[in-house]
């Protein structure tokens, strides 16, 4: 029992799943006790926050994030100081590039930006960017070297303290978002300095990046730098789209953050099972080994849904029970939101994968491709509901409750006003459920010119992963 447990802790897939799922639970705490600890306006500018963040984040390193763990896996020890180096050196140079565009911005709009719900991301910015810059850059790394310990334990610090901070925040403190700012400021700064420190974020070989490992990451990064971007975008533009809304504005954001923030808690498993196949199928694509980056692919995709299916009829039916829980008695209307991100839920795991098996296989471009079209789709079908449904959906629900015997006009009014929210909360989460197929659709057409796969075989794929976790279970005794 002692080995088998053993075992258990050693495996890779095992420290993702612990990786991500500890961190969500930390992070999802988090949320709950800023959703109380913030009016809701405050609670949307919150959001628009770390939205905005995480996007620009993905600006930062996404050129370099997917390549250093490509390359990385493969190379020997001389020529992984030479990408270190280059992958420090090509983050802070971007990281220096975008402060300078984000002040610029603040400095020539600020009066626009202030009367909007941005505001508390062009003031923080630059801050932020630099302090997180090197507990980021250790997570490309360690993901690279398969060190997925040492990534539970930098991200445990990072979120595990901030929430420490909001729970004596909110049962003692009653401090407003500027205080909670340098918390979140401060967290980041002890995160990045332990990184710095154990040099998981490869500081230590910053002057040995050559012009050769540059250009080896940017050719690759070029791609998979609009891919992450485009597929971060996915996440945010609903919530950029509903932040720029003069109808729903912060409120909508905060709303629509519920749902969503559940929808990322299902997406754990797929996010620690992508983190780890990653490594493993280009590895086996570099050593020409093309049936195996199709037995990882269908093995890893087949038993994801599978296993998400449950779990999604699990959430459909205690829907309210949820957001209840997760934002309180007065988000219990955004249920059938979250319903509806259910079904996107059962797509996650082959469009994630599709994806992954286009990087591995040395098709960023193709991947990126197929996030273009997703992220196209998703913000033109966005736009098209939150400003040019609007209207309509407020004189159905008003004529609505005309019919049904509503009859005070300011009671009329200020219902309607609620159901026209919803009901476009619902029509924007119906769309992730649209640009999820194109993705898979596209993806797949990609995919078959390099790897003969059939998504078909998909389930059958599943059921293998399945039966070599019960053999090794019957070999292990």
């Amino acid at each position: 029992m002692a080995n088998f447990l053993a075992k258990i802790f050693r495996n890779h897939n095992f420290l993702s799943l612990a990786n991500n799922g500890l961190v969500a639970v930390l992070g999802f705490f988090s949320f709950v006790v800023l959703v109380r600890s913030l009016p809701t306006n405050e609670f949307g500018e919150w959001v628009l926050f770390i939205t905005t963040l995480n996007f620009i984040d993905m600006l930062r390193f996404g050129i370099t994030r997917t390549a250093i763990v490509r390359f990385l896996s493969g190379a020997d020890d001389s020529e992984g100081k030479k990408l270190l180096g280059s992958n420090y050196v090509i983050n802070a140079g971007s990281t220096v590039l975008l402060i300078l565009v984000i002040v610029a911005i603040n400095y020539f709009f600020k009066d626009s930006i202030e009367q909007s719900g941005f505001s508390l991301f062009f003031d923080w910015f630059p801050l932020v960017a630099i302090i997180n810059l090197p507990f980021n850059n250790s997570l490309s790394v360690l993901q690279a070297k398969m060190r997925f310990d040492y990534i539970l334990i930098i991200r445990t610090v990072n979120v595990g303290s901030f929430m420490l901070f909001l729970i004596v925040n909110y049962f003692m403190f009653e401090s407003g978002i500027i205080v909670i700012m340098w918390a979140y400021i401060i967290t980041n700064l002890i995160s990045s300095l332990l990184a710095s420190f154990l040099n998981w974020d490869g500081i230590l070989h910053i002057f040995s990046a050559k012009q050769r490992t540059n250009k080896i990451i940017l050719n690759f990064g070029k791609y998979t730098s609009g891919t992450l971007i485009g597929a971060n975008l996915l996440r945010s533009a609903d919530t950029f789209i509903l932040g720029l809304s003069p109808f729903l504005g912060v409120t909508g954001v905060a709303l629509y953050s519920i749902p969503l923030k559940l929808t990322e808690i299902i997406e754990i498993p797929v996010r620690s099972f992508a983190m780890t196949a990653f490594p493993k199928m280009s590895k086996a694509s570099i050593e020409g080994k093309k049936k195996e980056v199709m037995r990882i692919f269908y093995q890893n995709a087949g038993g994801l849904t599978y296993i998400l299916i449950p779990v999604m009829a699990f959430c459909f039916i205690f829907a309210e029970e949820f957001v209840t829980i997760l934002g309180g008695p007065e988000y219990r209307e955004t249920a059938s939101v979250f319903r509806v991100f259910c079904f996107y839920g059962l797509l996650l795991p082959i469009d994630r994968f599709i994806g992954v098996a286009l990087d591995s296989v040395n098709m960023p471009k193709q991947n990126f491709i197929k996030v273009v079209y997703m992220t196209m789709s998703n913000i033109i079908g966005d736009a098209i509901v939150v400003f040019g449904m609007y209207y309509l959906a407020y004189v159905v629900s008003f004529v609505t409750l005309l019919f049904i015997g509503y009859t005070n006009p300011l009671i009329i009014s200020e219902t309607a006003s609620v159901f026209t929210m919803i009901s476009v909360l619902n029509m924007v989460a119906v769309i992730t459920i649209l640009f999820a197929i194109i993705g898979i659709f596209v993806g797949s057409y990609y995919l078959k010119k390099e790897l003969d796969i059939s998504l078909r075989k998909v389930f059958s794929g599943g059921l293998t992963f399945f039966e070599g976790i019960v053999k090794r279970r019957i070999n292990n005794q």
